[in-house]
């Protein structure tokens, strides 16, 4: 089957010398005026309300292009009843194209990390939508979609074509970025109104992308000419897979739901999970990602936390004891010795002033009189270690200096037919 072919850049070609091509010139320029002025004033209206969402560049872009679409549609309309409009034909396709490639770029940079589209997928969309605008342009178009349509095979009373996959594939992907930007918009949205509750926020925002994201599965489909009554047989296997072998990634995607919605554990609380102690970085459906203070990522089943204790040490207050422990001699000055251990802590000024930090006596120890220097902070994501060493310097400083004695382990002995020596002059043997 033949398909005439109507040559769109041709056609203006030849109508280059006909004088009614002024008039549907001057209209153009006066579309384009007026779009120009639209976007002069939304920039303007924008700017005084402080909600530049857009990049200048991304104004001419995007907003100038969808300004001047329906305007074009419109006089191309009312021109066309009165004298050829080849100049309208001819710019509509290519504006088309232009809003069409920003748009999808547009979109990509919104939905991929860091604002960034790999170079490849933007390169790969600009040629292929150039490419249809050229055929389209130059009267080829159809031809090559009917080519395309003969190549194909039938499933059942379903006829998949190299078009028809094509369409739906092309559909598909347009409409998951479509439903992706719409889904961290949404969460933006949650943002601003759930300031406080991360996890809500987080559990709200994950359903709407997963509605999102099947409604435009949904929509797809029929493009491709797949009927969305056999996805019925889909949902029985699948409900025979959660049943058989899926049951406990089912129980994961479950529990990291039950998990955000209950507010057990948040993002940035410090947890302990069996061995494994550090800060909550990421909840995600199926897992959990805790930090170590090493820097390590330990990731946690989601179904672990609901199975199994967690000690969550920031759930109410973040403020946090810490306890140091050490020994001193039993001919020490204890006074002498608990305002030294104080003044290495103030120097080091991470404690909280309430509750103040003190020196307990916690035990009379075989080597020696332990004392525990107790204090609270209120960051311990940032860890102990380092604190704990900068202390423990401090007081090893200030005793040296004041001559207080650390011991070692000591054994009294007592020589038969003598008399014990006192406490204070017993040394070891």
């Amino acid at each position: 089957m033949t398909h005439p072919i109507e040559n769109l850049l041709l056609n203006f070609v030849h109508n280059l010398g006909n004088p009614s091509l002024l008039l549907e010139a001057g209209v153009f320029a006066c579309l384009v005026a007026v779009s120009w002025l639209m976007l002069t004033a939304l920039r303007r209206r924008a700017d005084v309300a402080g909600q530049m969402l857009l990049s200048p560049a991304e104004w001419w872009r995007l907003v100038l292009p969808g300004l001047l679409l329906p305007l074009l549609l419109v006089g191309r309309a009312v021109l066309g009843r009165s004298q050829n409009v080849d100049l309208f034909n001819l710019a509509l396709p290519l504006l088309a194209s232009f809003f069409a490639i920003q748009s999808t770029l547009y979109l990509l940079r919104r939905v991929s990390k860091q604002g960034r589209a790999p170079l490849s997928l933007q390169y790969g969309i600009s040629w292929l939508l150039w490419g249809i605008v050229a055929l389209h342009v130059t009267g080829h178009l159809k031809a090559v979609i009917a080519a395309m349509d003969g190549i194909g095979f039938n499933i059942g009373n379903q006829h998949l074509s190299l078009y028809s996959v094509l369409v739906g594939l092309f559909s598909l992907g347009a409409l998951i970025t479509l439903a992706l930007w719409l889904s961290k918009l949404a969460e933006g949205r949650l943002l601003l109104a759930m300031p406080g509750n991360a996890n809500l926020r987080l559990a709200l925002s994950k359903m709407t992308r997963g509605l999102l994201l099947l409604v435009a599965v949904l929509i797809a489909l029929p493009l491709v000419g797949i009927d969305i009554t056999v996805l019925s047989v889909f949902g029985g296997a699948l409900g025979v897979g959660l049943g058989l072998g899926l049951q406990k990634i089912a129980a994961n995607y479950v529990s990291g739901f039950t998990l955000l919605l209950e507010q057990s554990i948040r993002i940035g609380d410090m947890v302990t999970v069996g061995t494994c102690y550090g800060e909550i970085t990421q909840i995600a459906t199926r897992y959990t990602v805790i930090r170590g203070l090493d820097g390590s990522e330990n990731i946690i089943p989601n179904d672990t936390l609901i199975t199994s204790t967690v000690i969550n040490h920031t759930l109410a207050n973040r403020d946090s004891q810490v306890r140091l422990t050490l020994q001193v001699a039993y001919d020490t000055d204890l006074a002498v010795a608990r305002q030294l251990m104080l003044e290495a802590l103030d120097q080091v000024g991470i404690a909280l002033p309430e509750p103040a930090p003190q020196v307990q006596l916690s035990n009379f120890a075989d080597n020696g009189i332990a004392l525990e220097l107790v204090f609270w902070i209120n960051h311990p994501e940032a860890g102990e270690r380092k604190l704990r060493s900068d202390i423990h310097w401090g007081i090893w400083e200030r005793f040296s200096h004041a001559g207080i004695e650390i011991p070692f382990p000591q054994r009294v002995v007592h020589l038969a037919g003598t008399l014990p020596a006192s406490p204070g002059q017993a040394r070891t043997a």
